[in-house]
């Protein structure tokens, strides 16, 4: 079920049975020569939805802009500070707390977001902590590809220039899932250079075509597919597992 195209009244009846919701979460950023700006908020939402149309989980909107200040050398992307990042999560963990949801599970797609969530997710238990109350809900933050038997298989599919931005595993699932939006671009080097990250400037002196350690050019709808079915029979495991936690 996606909460976006729900009514009140939908999810108020989700509610009685189910206090569990995924939140996609991701990055409007850059991916080198071939992949889209989209990639790293497109990515959980293709798996979240893709788990979706098998299982009974309900689904929120995409929070598609995250922590991507080291991309704003190229156009397109759109980045917020950390500060505003994290008041932004927890004005969306209130908002679904509010309304009596208990287990909010982050799938996210960019590795830049990780520490960001994480200090949110901070700031929300110590200001109950503080207060000696209980915080009356849960954050569980996931990387897509930390999902069981995804980075493995990505792996085999691709053994060399796999990297760590603009990756083939990424841009093949957004091929899988846009097969009209594939681009193609001839790559120099075919590897792409791997280092420190730090500002945009610096960012785009050390990778001038956006990459960082991949061959993007190596990756295909077919193998996309291939991910998107393993992470999303994934997902439903670790979400239901996280549904099921006891509270003390």
């Amino acid at each position: 079920m996606l909460l976006h195209l729900s009514t009140w009244q939908e999810i108020e009846d989700v509610l009685k049975t189910s206090q569990t919701v995924v939140i996609p979460i991701g990055s409007n950023e850059q991916h080198g020569p071939t992949g889209l700006l989209g990639t790293d908020w497109l990515c959980p939402e293709i798996i979240a939805h893709h788990a979706e149309k098998s299982a009974d989980i309900l689904v929120a909107p995409t929070f598609n802009i995250g922590m991507a200040q080291h991309h704003l050398g190229f156009p397109g992307t759109i980045a917020l500070r950390p500060s505003t990042f994290m008041a932004a999560i927890a004005d969306w963990a209130l908002s679904l707390a509010a309304h009596g949801f208990t287990r909010l599970y982050f799938l996210n797609g960019h590795g830049g977001n990780v520490a960001t969530i994480e200090a949110a997710f901070s700031e929300l238990y110590a200001e109950a902590s503080f207060a000696r109350q209980p915080r009356g809900f849960a954050c569980r933050l996931k990387n897509w590809w930390d999902l069981r038997g995804v980075m493995p298989l990505a792996q085999r599919q691709f053994p060399t220039g796999h990297g760590s931005h603009a990756t083939p595993s990424e841009i093949a699932i957004t091929q899988w899932a846009y097969p009209d939006h594939i681009k193609a671009a001839n790559y120099a080097p075919q590897i792409a250079p791997t280092g420190p990250i730090r500002e945009a400037r610096d960012f785009r002196a050390r990778y001038p075509d956006g990459r960082m350690g991949s061959d993007p050019g190596q990756a295909t709808p077919e193998k996309g597919g291939e991910l998107v079915k393993m992470a999303a029979e994934a997902l439903l495991e670790d979400v239901k597992a996280f549904a099921a936690e006891v509270a003390p």
